[in-house]
């Protein structure tokens, strides 16, 4: 079941969208601090949102920038600014598509079901598309994709490269400096704890998808991601 954030501001708008959105059988999660729209956005884990332009301290293009810097999820903007600068803005910054208002819910679903068909289901992924399989895992890297199973979990840049990091060693350790490098350029200037704040990310995806993997420290040295024969085993590098 796919999660859809509503960023707009106007409540009746945004309960309407939420309640059509659910009786088409997605979640619908409603943003209510327009001051951490990317916090909300990870927090809820969502594969779309529904943006919109005039929201309150920040407008929408600003936040469609800071989304679309760890997430390639559909972004649809719904706006009553129909200027043709302004759909060219927001497709600039990295939106999906532009929908005035006022509009039609039919049509805004009809959109909504598009782009996700587009993103996930059934036109997503073309048979030459690149995959790494590992400890029950798959992962399509160029769209920050993590299956495993039925279950599905969108993953951020850096957290892509972590988990194919260690999936392409699985079993054996990868060290924290070859991670620090995978991850970031110049990576002498990461906080030794961001690292460690992705692994806790990742950690937590891994659970939500109800993956028999797990990704252990392995002190001095790195970390490891193991999967469910090694757990059992007891086999540690």
């Amino acid at each position: 079941m796919y999660t859809i954030l509503i960023v707009e501001d106007d409540p009746k708008i945004a309960e309407l969208l939420r309640g059509d959105i659910e009786k088409y059988g997605y979640r619908a999660r409603v943003a209510r601090d327009f001051e951490r729209v990317t916090e909300e956005f990870r927090e809820s884990g969502a594969q779309m949102v529904l943006l919109d332009v005039n929201l309150p301290k920040y407008d929408g293009f600003y936040w469609c920038r800071q989304i679309r810097a760890e997430s390639v999820c559909p972004i649809l903007f719904i706006s009553a600014r129909d200027g043709q600068m302004d759909q060219i803005m927001a497709l600039e910054n990295g939106a999906d598509d532009y929908i005035t208002k006022p509009f039609h819910y039919e049509v805004v679903l009809a959109k909504v079901r598009s782009h996700l068909r587009r993103a996930y289901g059934e036109y997503a992924a073309g048979p030459e598309e690149k995959r790494i399989e590992a400890a029950g895992l798959t992962l399509y890297p160029e769209r920050y994709a993590l299956v495993c199973g039925e279950r599905y979990a969108e993953l951020s840049r850096k957290e892509a490269l972590l988990i194919e990091a260690l999936m392409r060693r699985q079993g054996r350790v990868v060290s924290r400096d070859r991670l620090l490098g995978i991850m970031w350029e110049d990576h002498h200037f990461i906080d030794d704890n961001t690292l460690n704040v992705y692994v806790t990310r990742m950690r937590k995806k891994l659970k939500e998808l109800e993956a028999d993997a797990g990704i252990e420290v392995v002190r001095g040295a790195g970390y490891v991601l193991i999967g469910a024969e090694e757990a059992d085993a007891g086999d540690r590098p």
